[in-house]
């Protein structure tokens, strides 16, 4: 496996230590789950042919093979094409086993069992054997079925492997996790979505019965096919002429009423119904099939979480010393070895919520109120917005990667369980917390799509410190980063946008396409104003940062990250949103032309500066080095281009 990527921090070539669990937290006899016992867990894994793709396209193919194969039941009087409630939860079958192949084994094979007593009690055995079609189906379901118990096999495999390596030692769950549930929402979202199959049902019997009881009182006629045709939008209109009289009917399968075959009808004034196609509730019908879906699926994972939650709470559980760390980009709970302290190799992973006591939920509420009481929480404000940033990096992946925690796992891991873990999230925090998993446990091993506990991985190699400091030598004046010619170009291509899109938004007066210009204007003066005129000038005291409309000083002992990335710089700093400037350039656009792009030598030579202190410039920045912001000087200009264009139209 590929080494996660460091963060791009001012320490980002030093290496961590994981955060500490005291000892008190570790129950006694917990066994570390070093990495050979790890690495015969992961080569425990499914082999690549039970992936459950191969099986969803085995099955699909063989599927939709069969349906052009054999031609459906044409629509006739005696067997009139109506509501199909048997072949309406026959698909809810198929749709929810493809579904279980990939996530639930054990429903999926319940699923391919149903879906196969259906088709030999609907065909016969010797119509299934008797066309490639349906052997193709069911060699697709014997591939699934393999593929499945294969699956199992590896996870009890993979059972039998952690029960080992964790000894005897078994230890009850902490008291937060014995009282954490599982499965609500899935069963909100159940109920919400059964409710709504229940609607679709109940309007598709609507229409149903109210076209059972006009036609009960009826004309019952038998006419000719006279003409077949499509309208504008495309629909098949049948004409029948029946005593005397000329019948149009829309017709979801013209290929059952050929011109001057018969058909019978029903006649009640001015309405008429075809009677072997007398209604139309396709739609309630696709409302139901989506609603049921959805509803069982959802009511299937939370009966599932609540059971293994329930199995996980039983009685002592065996324990694990391991690592874990939260993704950077997901949020999910990497578990790695316990004696690898760099987190290199991960073994498995799953998404985890934190578990309180009740009793900490309590006292948290009184210390709430013993605040409130106090005032302490008066002038807070300052912090707030300074969380409010940190919470805005985290989503937009410019936070520090989260660090290495020791951590005691619970419970016997292997894919699809259900685990338990406790650890401390800080170095600084002396309290432990409790994470219970939401989701299955899954190997981290690499997938059709690999996947990692690393951030995403850059287009060229970053350079190290030392190489970048070579080509560097200490100097006196500061030393000034400006927009370079590709920059310059972009924001010359976005200034004939932001034109453009002016011109047209006022070529046909007053309008509510107006409205795009108070969207989008504001965005285009500040990537026009950036690309053409950013500037990072560094000195003795930190970085002065030009942008769109104000210049920025960020000393260099609140720089905690110089990044690059999409097209942009930017600086973190230790308690305050990060510093950005973007665009600064086309980086795919400059390596295409063998470059290597301009914004990302900045981003290095920065970096080098921050990490070598003795590289920095001796002098501060001039007020002319420091650069001049042009936002204001293009808005200027932008509305006298508008004023322009209304003169000129």
């Amino acid at each position: 496996m590929s080494r996660p990527d460091p963060a791009c921090g001012h320490n980002a070539r030093v290496s961590r230590p994981p955060v500490p669990l005291s000892a008190e937290h570790i129950p006694p006899g917990t066994a570390d789950w070093r990495t050979p016992d790890a690495q015969r867990w992961l080569t425990a894994v499914p082999a690549r042919w039970a992936h459950p793709l191969w099986a969803l396209l085995a099955l699909v193919a063989s599927l939709v093979w069969d349906v052009v194969a054999v031609p459906a039941a044409p629509c006739t009087s005696t067997d009139p094409c109506g509501t199909d409630w048997l072949g309406l939860g026959i698909a809810v079958v198929l749709v929810l086993t493809l579904y279980w192949v990939w996530r639930q084994p054990r429903f999926a094979l319940a699923g391919l069992a149903a879906l196969l007593t259906a088709l030999v009690a609907e065909d016969g055995v010797a119509a299934v054997f008797g066309r490639p079609s349906g052997l193709a189906f069911l060699g697709a379901a014997a591939l699934t079925a393999a593929g499945l118990v294969h699956r199992l096999a590896a996870a009890a495999r993979q059972r039998s492997l952690a029960l080992e390596a964790a000894g005897p030692a078994a230890h009850p769950l902490p008291a937060a996790a014995r009282t954490f549930r599982r499965g609500r929402l899935s069963f909100v979202l159940a109920a919400l979505l059964l409710a709504v199959a229940g609607f679709g049902y109940w309007q598709a019997q609507q229409v149903a019965d109210a076209y059972e009881e006009r036609a009960a009182g009826a004309t019952h006629l038998s006419g000719r096919v006279t003409a077949l045709e499509q309208d504008d939008d495309g629909v098949d209109i049948l004409e029948v002429e029946a005593d005397g009289r000329t019948h149009r009917f829309e017709t979801a399968f013209p290929e059952d009423f050929p011109v001057d075959s018969r058909v019978d009808i029903v006649v009640d004034g001015d309405w008429a119904a075809l009677v072997a196609e007398p209604y139309d509730a396709f739609g309630w019908e696709l409302l139901v099939l989506g609603g049921s879906v959805a509803g069982l699926a959802s009511l299937v994972n939370g009966v599932d979480g609540l059971t293994r939650a329930k199995r996980l709470r039983r009685g002592p559980l065996p324990v694990l010393r391991v690592l874990v760390r939260e993704g950077h980009d997901d949020g999910r709970t990497w578990v790695f070895a316990a004696d690898d302290p760099e987190g290199l190799r991960p073994i498995l992973h799953f998404h985890s919520l934190y578990a309180f006591d009740d009793e900490d939920e309590e006292d948290d509420d009184g210390d709430e109120e013993d605040d409130d009481e106090d005032g302490s929480d008066a002038g807070d404000d300052s912090e707030a917005v300074v969380e409010l940033g940190r919470i805005a990096e985290i989503l937009r992946g410019e936070d520090p990667a989260p660090p290495l925690r020791e951590a005691v796992l619970y419970g016997v891991p292997y894919a699809g369980a259900e685990v338990a873990f406790v650890s401390r999230d800080d170095a600084d925090d002396p309290e432990v917390s409790v994470e219970c998993s939401v989701t299955a446990v899954k190997p981290a091993v690499p997938g059709l799509v690999e996947r990692g506990p690393q951030r995403r991985k850059r287009k060229s190699p970053r350079r190290s410190v030392d190489e970048i400091a070579v080509g560097m030598t200490p100097t006196t004046d500061p030393r000034v980063w400006t927009a370079h010619g590709f920059s310059r170009a972009v924001g010359l291509g976005l200034l004939l946008v932001q034109g453009g899109g002016i011109w047209a938004a006022l070529d046909e007066g007053p309008s509510w396409s107006w409205l795009w210009l108070v969207v989008g204007l504001p965005w285009l003066v500040t990537a026009v104003a950036t690309a053409l005129t950013w500037r990072i000038t560094a000195d003795r005291d930190g970085l002065w940062v030009t942008g769109a409309w104000r210049v920025r000083r960020v000393p260099w002992d609140v720089i905690t990250s110089v990044r690059h990335s999409d097209d942009g710089i930017r600086v973190g700093r230790a308690k305050d949103s990060s510093v950005e400037l973007s665009p600064t350039g086309w980086a795919w656009l400059e390596r295409r032309l063998g470059r290597e792009p301009r914004a990302e030598r900045v981003v290095e030579e920065v970096r080098a500066l921050l990490l070598r202190p003795e590289l920095r410039p001796l002098e501060e920045a001039s007020a002319g080095q420091q650069g001049m912001p042009v936002g204001p000087p293009l808005v200027a200009l932008s509305v006298l281009w508008g004023v322009a264009v209304l003169l000129l139209l």
